[in-house]
């Protein structure tokens, strides 16, 4: 055992007031001494330095457009023959892309705009007693995806198409969306005025208890939202609307400084 060995470690007149001691006594002063290295150990064992330090969010929320838009719009005919359909959506499409001239989305260098092939399908109604074939029509469907940095025309052209349906044109318009191509800057922005706002506060809070921060000790970065304006919307995951021009980005930052 470890207490023996040091026992017999210790100096020879030290050894012969052992031997002398009565066995009981001496079992004791044994037990007594490894009690009480065990407790000190305990307690070495058990002690850290306690680093004072202070957690607190913060967070930024500014106002900003959206520079890009995207948008597409599906134009539709329908005939009793494949040759019928086919030349109806021409008429169709051609009075689509006049209408887009005319609002400024064609042939002008800030937009996009692709036209996917067009597509036939056939489409029977039949009598559900009988099955018997009542009707066979033929649909000639086609996209036509924009996309452009002038959102304010898009959004105007968006909310006049309509008009094409007095024009005798089937058009199924999606919603534009609204994004920011610069997005990626404006968040390194929002975190450090984040990482501002939290050193503020912290300040404000230590000042009261009479300490003084000191250097960040530790930082997590929260999602972000980007809202509609004073919107009061949060997701856990972060949120991204794309049906508004205007934006509010809030970026929120927990930080830990150390307390003075």
């Amino acid at each position: 055992m470890k207490i023996i060995k040091n026992l017999r470690s210790l100096p020879g007149d030290s050894l012969k007031v052992i031997r002398r001691t009565p066995p009981l006594v001496f079992a004791m002063a044994v037990l007594s001494l490894g009690g009480f290295i065990g407790a000190s150990t305990v307690l070495v064992r058990g002690f850290r330095m306690v680093e004072n330090t202070i957690t607190v969010t913060g967070a930024s929320t500014e106002s900003f457009e959206s520079d890009m838009a995207k948008w597409s719009v599906q134009v539709r005919a329908s005939g009793k023959t494949q040759i019928d359909s086919f030349n109806k959506h021409k008429q169709s499409m051609k009075t689509t892309m006049d209408f887009l001239k005319a609002n400024g989305i064609v042939d002008d260098f800030k937009q996009e705009v692709y036209i996917g092939p067009a597509s036939i399908n056939e489409r029977t109604t039949k009598n559900p007693k009988t099955n018997e074939i009542i009707r066979t029509e033929w649909i000639t469907y086609q996209n036509i995806e924009i996309q452009s940095n002038d959102v304010y025309r898009i959004q105007e052209t968006h909310s006049k198409i309509t008009e094409l349906l007095g024009k005798g044109v089937r058009v199924s318009p999606s919603s534009p969306q609204f994004t920011y191509s610069r997005l990626a800057d404006k968040r390194v922005d929002m975190l450090a005025k984040a990482a501002k706002d939290a050193r503020v506060r912290a300040e404000a809070i230590a000042f009261q208890a009479g300490s003084e921060v000191g250097g960040v000790k530790k930082v997590n970065t929260g999602v972000f939202q980007i809202t509609v304006p004073n919107s009061t919307r949060v997701s856990s995951w972060g949120s991204y609307d794309t049906t508004t021009i205007k934006k509010d980005i809030t970026a929120v930052m927990g930080v830990t400084f150390a307390v003075k």
